[in-house]
């Protein structure tokens, strides 16, 4: 799109309707449903967050975020999560996302291709360093924004541009939008902050990442660096509207259900730390070993066939902590061997179990046009697992678990969240953070008693 196309579409009732629901949404407007949905985000993104805090590149972002994004000004500054030491908002927002990036178990949605709670979580604990009076209704009402916004800038992106970007293209303007709420920005300076995060969102693309992968992961440390720099910048009169995947009059109709239809309700909880691309198939070779008595030393082959992009990911056996969350053959000869895939099984002596590496040989991968075509919007796969006596198990079409198709209950997310967060924060912390996590739903509730939990170093 040329800059005289964006100066002659520019769309100022997609604004105004998109400022009014940023500055303006009463906690009491949005559906119940969706607020006890948010907390279950919160509660699983914090999750991962926490597990992921002693891995190799949260503690390389927090390091960064400390030499490259100190602070002087006590008013722009905040504790790390789960590690105190204090840097600058866009360093602390920023070390938060880049530790959770790395441990590919938070949430996502399928339209977007992507994630949001990922930066929208960390903004949250970030900004609420100095607002020791928010309510947690006001907290929630907050980080359902960086939801809705975020995910309506990432479909609008995908739908006018060629190639894929990483989530940090689009979800900055979400972390943009919850600075502007909850720093009490005017209109005029939320349009600034959202030109300036899509401008310097960093488009980078996802491909890339899938062929090689590394920890850039999905650039959402980035995101939320851009988006509260971006925020920051805009309320000390710097400026960079408009944003083109809000204001240009072809992306008016993606814009058109805020404040109507709750994607935060839509979002899917990983039961896995891997891509999310490879959830169908490991569900599918799951359900065969659920359903049917075999050893993993009696399999002769595997055929995984699927989307495009999911037999795209890392085809044999990875030697890092990145290359196994993304690595499809790898997660689903995890699932046969060990019977589910947690932290230890995708870093250490996870990435040289034997058993695994044999099974990961013997794997066939086929893009399937039928799997292909239900995507973005579903992730199906299909598996057939040859055994040593001639059985051929056939999964059938299979949908990962966990999002909208086949959802999770209140219950599994919380048991998917102790999984992670208990062994990172230990029995007694992990219950208190939860209970004051679901209590935010409440009246009277605020969200300092989710804060205390937040900042200690494990």
């Amino acid at each position: 799109m040329s800059s005289k196309a964006v100066a002659l579409d520019a769309n100022a009732d997609t604004f105004a309707t998109l400022a009014d629901f940023t500055l303006e949404l009463s906690p009491e407007a949005i559906p119940a449903s969706a607020r006890e949905r948010a907390a279950l985000m919160l509660l699983d993104t914090l999750g991962i967050c926490a597990a992921a805090a002693p891995m190799e590149a949260g503690v390389l972002g927090r390091r960064a975020a400390l030499l490259l994004h100190a602070s002087s000004d006590p008013g722009h500054s905040a504790r790390m999560l789960f590690d105190g030491r204090i840097v600058s908002l866009a360093g602390a927002a920023y070390a938060a996302a880049t530790q959770t990036d790395n441990l590919d178990g938070h949430d996502g949605y399928n339209p977007t291709k992507g994630h949001i709670g990922v930066v929208a979580v960390p903004a949250l604990a970030v900004l609420a360093e100095h607002l020791p009076d928010l309510s947690g209704p006001e907290a929630l009402a907050a980080l359902i924004v960086g939801y809705e916004v975020a995910g309506r800038a990432g479909i609008a992106l995908h739908a006018t541009v060629s190639d894929y970007h990483t989530s940090g293209a689009w979800n900055t303007l979400g972390v943009a939008a919850m600075a502007a709420r909850l720093r009490r920005q005017t209109p005029a300076m939320l349009r600034e902050a959202l030109g300036i995060a899509e401008y310097h969102g960093p488009r980078s693309q996802m491909m890339r990442e899938i062929a090689t992968p590394t920890m850039l992961h999905d650039g959402s440390g980035w995101g939320a660096l851009v988006g509260m720099s971006a925020a920051i910048l805009a309320e000390n009169g710097f400026t960079g509207a408009p944003a083109i995947t809000v204001e240009a009059a072809n992306v008016a109709p993606h814009w058109a259900d805020l404040g109507r239809f709750w994607q935060i309700e839509h979002q899917y909880v990983k039961p896995y730390p891997v891509c999310r691309w490879a959830h169908a198939a490991i569900d599918a070779a799951r359900e065969l070993a659920l359903g049917h008595a075999f050893a993993a030393d009696h399999i002769e082959k595997i055929r995984i066939r699927s989307f495009d992009y999911a037999v795209q990911l890392f085809p044999t056996m990875p030697d890092t902590t990145s290359k196994a969350q993304y690595s499809l053959p790898f997660a689903v000869a995890t699932m046969l061997v060990q019977g589910h895939i947690g932290l230890d099984h995708i870093s250490g002596e996870g990435l040289a179990d034997p058993k695994v590496a044999a099974l990961v040989g013997r794997t066939v991968m086929e893009a399937s046009e039928r799997h292909q075509a239900r995507f973005p919007a579903g992730r199906w796969a299909d598996v057939e697992i040859t055994l040593a006596d001639g059985r051929v198990l056939a999964s059938g079409d299979t949908h990962a678990r966990g999002g909208p198709e086949r959802p999770f209950g209140r219950d599994e997310v919380v048991a998917k969240y102790k999984s992670f967060a208990v062994p990172a924060l230990g029995e007694a912390r992990a219950q208190g953070l939860c209970d004051a996590v679901l209590a935010l739903t409440e009246a009277g509730s605020r969200f300092d008693a989710v804060a205390r939990h937040l900042y200690d170093p494990l």
